[in-house]
Protein backbone atom coordinates (compact mmCIF):
# COMPACT_ATOMS: atom_id res chain seq x y z
CA UNK A 1 0.00 0.00 0.00
CA UNK A 2 1.69 3.17 -1.13
CA UNK A 3 0.41 6.63 0.58
CA UNK A 4 0.76 9.83 -1.54
CA UNK A 5 1.57 13.05 0.34
CA UNK A 6 -0.55 15.94 -0.16
CA UNK A 7 2.28 18.18 0.17
CA UNK A 8 4.03 17.66 -2.80
CA UNK A 9 7.40 15.69 -1.51
CA UNK A 10 6.75 12.14 -2.99
CA UNK A 11 5.48 8.49 -2.31
CA UNK A 12 5.37 7.86 1.25
CA UNK A 13 7.23 4.92 2.48
CA UNK A 14 5.10 1.01 2.28
CA UNK A 15 3.44 0.31 5.27
CA UNK A 16 5.33 -1.77 7.63
CA UNK A 17 4.27 -5.02 9.38
CA UNK A 18 6.81 -6.05 12.27
CA UNK A 19 6.55 -8.57 15.29
CA UNK A 20 6.63 -6.00 18.13
CA UNK A 21 8.61 -7.47 21.36
CA UNK A 22 8.57 -4.02 23.41
CA UNK A 23 7.98 -0.35 22.36
CA UNK A 24 9.19 0.85 19.52
CA UNK A 25 12.03 3.28 19.83
CA UNK A 26 10.84 7.43 19.30
CA UNK A 27 12.48 9.30 16.76
CA UNK A 28 11.77 13.55 16.45
CA UNK A 29 12.99 16.73 14.32
CA UNK A 30 15.03 19.61 16.01
CA UNK A 31 14.38 22.83 14.12
CA UNK A 32 17.64 24.74 15.46
CA UNK A 33 18.41 27.27 12.76
CA UNK A 34 22.41 28.26 12.60
CA UNK A 35 23.14 30.12 9.31
CA UNK A 36 23.94 33.65 7.89
CA UNK A 37 21.64 35.91 5.87
CA UNK A 38 24.12 34.48 2.67
CA UNK A 39 22.41 30.88 3.00
CA UNK A 40 18.86 31.60 3.66
CA UNK A 41 16.21 34.14 4.42
CA UNK A 42 14.54 33.35 7.68
CA UNK A 43 10.96 33.36 5.82
CA UNK A 44 12.29 31.01 3.41
CA UNK A 45 14.03 29.00 6.34
CA UNK A 46 10.29 28.60 8.32
CA UNK A 47 8.68 27.68 4.99
CA UNK A 48 10.89 24.61 4.50
CA UNK A 49 10.47 23.82 8.38
CA UNK A 50 6.95 23.85 7.97
CA UNK A 51 7.31 21.90 4.47
CA UNK A 52 9.45 19.15 6.61
CA UNK A 53 6.96 19.31 9.87
CA UNK A 54 4.27 18.14 7.68
CA UNK A 55 6.08 15.69 6.18
CA UNK A 56 7.11 14.22 9.40
CA UNK A 57 4.48 13.79 10.76
CA UNK A 58 2.87 11.53 8.00
CA UNK A 59 6.11 9.65 8.22
CA UNK A 60 5.62 8.77 11.74
CA UNK A 61 7.90 10.72 13.74
CA UNK A 62 7.01 11.37 17.33
CA UNK A 63 8.05 15.07 18.06
CA UNK A 64 8.97 18.63 16.55
CA UNK A 65 10.96 20.46 18.77
CA UNK A 66 12.97 24.06 18.50
CA UNK A 67 15.07 26.73 20.50
CA UNK A 68 14.64 29.95 22.32
CA UNK A 69 17.32 32.46 21.72
CA UNK A 70 17.82 35.73 20.71
CA UNK A 71 20.38 38.39 19.08
CA UNK A 72 22.48 35.80 16.69
CA UNK A 73 22.65 33.58 13.83
CA UNK A 74 23.01 30.81 16.27
CA UNK A 75 19.66 30.26 17.02
CA UNK A 76 18.32 33.91 17.09
CA UNK A 77 15.60 33.49 14.18
CA UNK A 78 13.55 31.04 16.74
CA UNK A 79 13.11 33.67 19.41
CA UNK A 80 9.70 32.21 20.11
CA UNK A 81 8.83 28.41 20.19
CA UNK A 82 5.40 29.05 20.67
CA UNK A 83 5.06 30.80 17.70
CA UNK A 84 6.55 28.84 15.55
CA UNK A 85 4.79 25.29 16.99
CA UNK A 86 1.66 27.27 16.56
CA UNK A 87 2.22 27.55 13.10
CA UNK A 88 3.36 23.60 12.68
CA UNK A 89 0.17 22.65 15.06
CA UNK A 90 -1.93 24.08 12.17
CA UNK A 91 -0.53 21.89 9.58
CA UNK A 92 -0.34 18.23 11.76
CA UNK A 93 -2.18 15.91 13.03
CA UNK A 94 -0.45 13.87 15.44
CA UNK A 95 2.80 14.88 16.41
CA UNK A 96 4.10 16.22 19.66
CA UNK A 97 5.42 19.75 20.32
CA UNK A 98 8.00 20.42 22.42
CA UNK A 99 9.70 23.73 23.31
CA UNK A 100 13.31 22.98 23.43
CA UNK A 101 13.60 25.02 25.39
CA UNK A 102 11.45 28.50 26.80
CA UNK A 103 12.97 30.54 29.21
CA UNK A 104 11.27 30.68 32.09
CA UNK A 105 14.19 33.80 33.62
CA UNK A 106 13.09 35.93 30.88
CA UNK A 107 9.47 35.55 30.97
CA UNK A 108 7.14 35.93 33.69
CA UNK A 109 5.23 32.89 34.43
CA UNK A 110 1.87 34.05 34.08
CA UNK A 111 2.27 34.93 30.59
CA UNK A 112 4.60 32.52 29.69
CA UNK A 113 2.23 29.78 31.11
CA UNK A 114 -0.62 31.24 29.26
CA UNK A 115 1.56 31.05 26.11
CA UNK A 116 2.16 27.60 26.46
CA UNK A 117 -1.90 26.80 27.70
CA UNK A 118 -2.45 28.35 24.13
CA UNK A 119 -0.23 25.96 22.29
CA UNK A 120 -1.58 23.45 24.40
CA UNK A 121 -5.02 24.15 22.77
CA UNK A 122 -4.16 25.32 19.50
CA UNK A 123 -2.66 21.78 19.11
CA UNK A 124 -5.69 19.90 21.25
CA UNK A 125 -2.97 18.22 24.00
CA UNK A 126 0.40 17.44 22.27
CA UNK A 127 2.35 20.38 23.76
CA UNK A 128 5.26 18.96 25.97
CA UNK A 129 6.79 21.95 27.55
CA UNK A 130 10.29 22.48 27.86
CA UNK A 131 12.19 24.71 29.77
CA UNK A 132 15.73 25.67 30.01
CA UNK A 133 17.85 27.92 31.52
CA UNK A 134 19.82 29.95 29.09
CA UNK A 135 23.48 30.63 29.07
CA UNK A 136 24.47 33.36 26.72
CA UNK A 137 25.54 36.30 28.16
CA UNK A 138 24.22 39.05 25.71
CA UNK A 139 20.86 37.33 26.54
CA UNK A 140 21.00 37.69 30.30
CA UNK A 141 22.23 41.29 29.35
CA UNK A 142 19.33 42.84 26.94
CA UNK A 143 16.47 41.22 29.06
CA UNK A 144 18.14 42.78 32.37
CA UNK A 145 18.31 39.48 34.34
CA UNK A 146 21.18 38.36 36.34
CA UNK A 147 23.18 35.62 35.32
CA UNK A 148 23.41 34.89 39.04
CA UNK A 149 19.86 34.57 39.49
CA UNK A 150 19.72 31.80 36.60
CA UNK A 151 18.83 28.81 38.53
CA UNK A 152 16.45 30.42 41.03
CA UNK A 153 13.92 32.12 38.12
CA UNK A 154 14.27 28.77 36.88
CA UNK A 155 12.75 26.52 39.44
CA UNK A 156 10.62 29.34 40.69
CA UNK A 157 9.20 30.01 37.09
CA UNK A 158 8.30 26.69 36.39
CA UNK A 159 6.28 26.21 40.11
CA UNK A 160 3.77 28.78 39.13
CA UNK A 161 3.41 27.97 35.66
CA UNK A 162 2.44 24.86 37.17
CA UNK A 163 0.34 25.50 39.81
CA UNK A 164 -1.40 28.10 37.30
CA UNK A 165 -1.87 24.93 34.85
CA UNK A 166 -3.49 23.17 38.02
CA UNK A 167 -5.05 25.21 40.29
CA UNK A 168 -8.29 27.68 39.88
CA UNK A 169 -6.98 30.31 41.83
CA UNK A 170 -3.11 31.26 42.53
CA UNK A 171 -1.77 33.54 45.03
CA UNK A 172 2.39 32.88 45.49
CA UNK A 173 4.74 35.37 46.90
CA UNK A 174 8.24 34.27 45.75
CA UNK A 175 11.65 35.51 45.44
CA UNK A 176 11.23 36.79 41.90
CA UNK A 177 7.51 37.21 41.45
CA UNK A 178 4.24 37.77 43.00
CA UNK A 179 0.71 36.65 41.97
CA UNK A 180 -2.30 37.85 43.84
CA UNK A 181 -5.90 35.24 42.81
CA UNK A 182 -4.89 34.51 39.54
CA UNK A 183 -7.07 32.82 37.49
CA UNK A 184 -5.13 31.51 33.90
CA UNK A 185 -6.92 31.47 30.63
CA UNK A 186 -6.96 29.34 28.65
CA UNK A 187 -6.58 26.06 30.69
CA UNK A 188 -4.80 23.49 29.67
CA UNK A 189 -6.13 20.63 27.68
CA UNK A 190 -4.04 18.06 29.13
CA UNK A 191 -4.73 16.94 33.15
CA UNK A 192 -3.01 17.58 35.28
CA UNK A 193 -0.58 19.25 32.83
CA UNK A 194 1.77 19.05 29.74
CA UNK A 195 4.56 16.84 30.10
CA UNK A 196 7.09 19.03 31.48
CA UNK A 197 10.82 18.17 30.05
CA UNK A 198 14.35 20.31 31.47
CA UNK A 199 17.04 20.98 29.42
CA UNK A 200 20.26 19.54 30.66
CA UNK A 201 24.26 19.65 29.96
CA UNK A 202 27.02 19.70 32.53
CA UNK A 203 25.41 20.50 35.49
CA UNK A 204 24.31 17.51 37.79
CA UNK A 205 21.78 19.82 39.68
CA UNK A 206 19.60 20.00 36.57
CA UNK A 207 19.44 16.28 36.28
CA UNK A 208 18.71 15.61 40.36
CA UNK A 209 16.40 18.79 39.81
CA UNK A 210 14.66 17.21 37.25
CA UNK A 211 14.35 13.78 38.55
CA UNK A 212 13.26 14.41 42.27
CA UNK A 213 10.15 16.22 40.13
CA UNK A 214 9.41 13.48 37.57
CA UNK A 215 10.05 15.86 35.14
CA UNK A 216 12.05 14.37 31.50
CA UNK A 217 15.33 15.53 30.27
CA UNK A 218 16.57 16.06 26.81
CA UNK A 219 20.14 16.43 26.85
CA UNK A 220 23.01 17.48 24.13
CA UNK A 221 25.78 15.13 23.96
CA UNK A 222 28.28 17.16 21.33
CA UNK A 223 28.28 19.90 23.90
CA UNK A 224 29.10 17.52 27.16
CA UNK A 225 31.97 16.33 28.14
CA UNK A 226 32.49 12.67 26.67
CA UNK A 227 31.72 9.97 30.15
CA UNK A 228 30.32 13.08 32.28
CA UNK A 229 26.93 13.36 30.51
CA UNK A 230 26.76 9.32 30.72
CA UNK A 231 27.00 9.23 34.08
CA UNK A 232 24.61 12.19 35.01
CA UNK A 233 22.06 10.17 32.88
CA UNK A 234 22.44 7.51 34.97
CA UNK A 235 22.20 9.47 38.48
CA UNK A 236 19.02 11.00 36.92
CA UNK A 237 17.82 7.32 36.24
CA UNK A 238 18.61 6.33 39.74
CA UNK A 239 17.20 9.53 41.59
CA UNK A 240 14.09 9.39 38.99
CA UNK A 241 13.40 5.83 40.88
CA UNK A 242 14.23 6.20 44.27
CA UNK A 243 12.02 9.47 44.17
CA UNK A 244 8.93 7.12 43.41
CA UNK A 245 7.80 8.06 40.02
CA UNK A 246 8.63 4.22 39.00
CA UNK A 247 11.41 3.04 37.26
CA UNK A 248 11.54 3.28 33.21
CA UNK A 249 8.90 5.73 33.22
CA UNK A 250 11.24 8.23 32.38
CA UNK A 251 11.87 9.64 28.82
CA UNK A 252 14.99 11.12 27.98
CA UNK A 253 15.91 12.50 24.71
CA UNK A 254 19.08 13.47 22.97
CA UNK A 255 19.50 15.66 20.42
CA UNK A 256 21.85 14.63 17.22
CA UNK A 257 22.83 16.29 14.10
CA UNK A 258 21.77 13.83 11.14
CA UNK A 259 22.71 13.85 7.08
CA UNK A 260 22.23 10.52 5.11
CA UNK A 261 22.91 9.63 2.12
CA UNK A 262 23.46 6.05 0.34
CA UNK A 263 27.01 6.58 0.32
CA UNK A 264 29.23 7.90 3.28
CA UNK A 265 31.17 10.23 0.64
CA UNK A 266 27.98 12.37 -0.07
CA UNK A 267 26.42 12.10 3.76
CA UNK A 268 29.50 13.61 5.02
CA UNK A 269 30.01 15.94 2.51
CA UNK A 270 26.76 17.64 3.41
CA UNK A 271 26.93 17.31 7.35
CA UNK A 272 30.22 19.17 6.99
CA UNK A 273 29.28 22.02 5.32
CA UNK A 274 26.52 22.87 7.39
CA UNK A 275 28.09 21.69 10.79
CA UNK A 276 30.79 24.05 9.85
CA UNK A 277 28.46 27.26 9.67
CA UNK A 278 26.73 26.20 12.78
CA UNK A 279 30.00 25.61 14.76
CA UNK A 280 30.63 29.33 13.14
CA UNK A 281 27.88 30.99 14.08
CA UNK A 282 28.31 29.35 17.75
CA UNK A 283 31.36 31.00 17.80
CA UNK A 284 29.91 34.47 17.64
CA UNK A 285 27.50 33.61 20.07
CA UNK A 286 29.48 32.73 22.97
CA UNK A 287 31.98 35.69 22.41
CA UNK A 288 29.85 37.25 24.96
CA UNK A 289 31.00 35.39 27.87
CA UNK A 290 34.58 36.87 27.32
CA UNK A 291 35.81 38.51 30.24
CA UNK A 292 32.92 36.72 32.09
CA UNK A 293 31.95 33.92 34.77
CA UNK A 294 29.06 32.74 36.69
CA UNK A 295 28.79 30.89 39.90
CA UNK A 296 25.43 29.53 38.41
CA UNK A 297 27.94 28.20 34.95
CA UNK A 298 30.72 26.52 37.01
CA UNK A 299 32.56 25.62 33.75
CA UNK A 300 30.91 26.73 31.50
CA UNK A 301 34.19 28.90 30.07
CA UNK A 302 35.79 25.53 29.35
CA UNK A 303 32.57 24.01 28.01
CA UNK A 304 32.72 26.96 25.27
CA UNK A 305 36.08 26.76 24.71
CA UNK A 306 35.66 23.03 23.96
CA UNK A 307 32.75 23.09 21.32
CA UNK A 308 35.10 26.27 19.56
CA UNK A 309 37.63 24.13 19.20
CA UNK A 310 35.37 21.12 17.63
CA UNK A 311 35.13 19.80 14.27
CA UNK A 312 32.91 17.77 12.20
CA UNK A 313 35.21 15.04 12.82
CA UNK A 314 35.06 15.57 16.40
CA UNK A 315 31.33 15.11 16.18
CA UNK A 316 31.30 11.97 14.60
CA UNK A 317 34.01 10.37 16.43
CA UNK A 318 31.72 11.16 19.38
CA UNK A 319 28.85 9.58 17.91
CA UNK A 320 26.87 13.14 19.00
CA UNK A 321 26.06 12.80 14.95
CA UNK A 322 23.87 10.48 12.67
CA UNK A 323 25.80 10.31 9.53
CA UNK A 324 25.78 8.05 6.66
CA UNK A 325 24.04 5.75 4.69
CA UNK A 326 20.83 3.90 6.20
CA UNK A 327 23.23 0.81 7.78
CA UNK A 328 25.51 3.35 9.05
CA UNK A 329 23.21 5.40 11.19
CA UNK A 330 21.52 2.37 12.52
CA UNK A 331 25.10 1.37 13.81
CA UNK A 332 25.45 4.61 15.37
CA UNK A 333 21.78 4.58 16.95
CA UNK A 334 23.02 1.30 18.84
CA UNK A 335 25.96 2.44 20.07
CA UNK A 336 23.89 6.17 21.39
CA UNK A 337 21.53 3.75 23.08
CA UNK A 338 24.33 1.61 24.48
CA UNK A 339 25.80 4.88 26.04
CA UNK A 340 22.58 6.12 27.23
CA UNK A 341 19.64 3.86 27.37
CA UNK A 342 15.98 3.77 25.78
CA UNK A 343 15.67 7.25 24.32
CA UNK A 344 14.24 9.32 22.25
CA UNK A 345 16.42 10.82 19.15
CA UNK A 346 16.00 14.60 18.42
CA UNK A 347 17.31 15.02 15.21
CA UNK A 348 18.42 18.29 13.47
CA UNK A 349 18.54 17.54 9.66
CA UNK A 350 18.68 21.72 7.99
CA UNK A 351 20.53 23.89 10.03
CA UNK A 352 19.41 26.59 7.79
CA UNK A 353 21.73 26.37 5.59
CA UNK A 354 20.45 23.31 3.84
CA UNK A 355 18.66 22.68 0.78
CA UNK A 356 15.42 21.08 0.06
CA UNK A 357 16.88 18.41 -1.73
CA UNK A 358 19.38 17.01 1.34
CA UNK A 359 16.89 17.66 4.08
CA UNK A 360 14.27 15.82 2.26
CA UNK A 361 16.73 12.99 1.35
CA UNK A 362 17.49 12.44 4.94
CA UNK A 363 13.97 13.01 6.67
CA UNK A 364 12.92 10.81 4.06
CA UNK A 365 15.39 8.12 4.04
CA UNK A 366 15.90 8.44 7.81
CA UNK A 367 12.13 7.03 7.55
CA UNK A 368 12.15 4.03 4.95
CA UNK A 369 15.08 2.38 5.83
CA UNK A 370 16.36 3.58 9.70
CA UNK A 371 12.91 3.85 11.71
CA UNK A 372 11.98 0.02 11.04
CA UNK A 373 14.91 -1.70 12.36
CA UNK A 374 13.84 0.46 15.63
CA UNK A 375 10.28 -1.03 15.53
Amino acid sequence: LWLKSSIGQGPLPPSWRFTITGPPMKFGINFFPAFRPADNTTAKYYDQCLRLAERADLLGFNSIKTVEHSFYDYGGHSPNPCVFLSAIAARTKRIRLITGAVIPAFHHPAHLGGDLAMLDNMSNGRLDAGFGRAFLPKEFEVFGVSMEESRSRFEEGIAIIRKLWTEESVTYKGKHWQLEDVHLMPRVVQKPTPPVWIAAISSEESFIYAAKNGFNIMIVPYAGKPGALEAFVKTYRRVWAESGHGAGKENVQVAQFCCMADSYPVARAGFEKIMNRYLETFADAVTSWQGKSSAQYVGYDKMVASILATKPDTIIANNAAFVGSPSQVIDQIHRLTESFGEIEASMQINFGGSNDDDAFRTLNMFADKVMPAFA
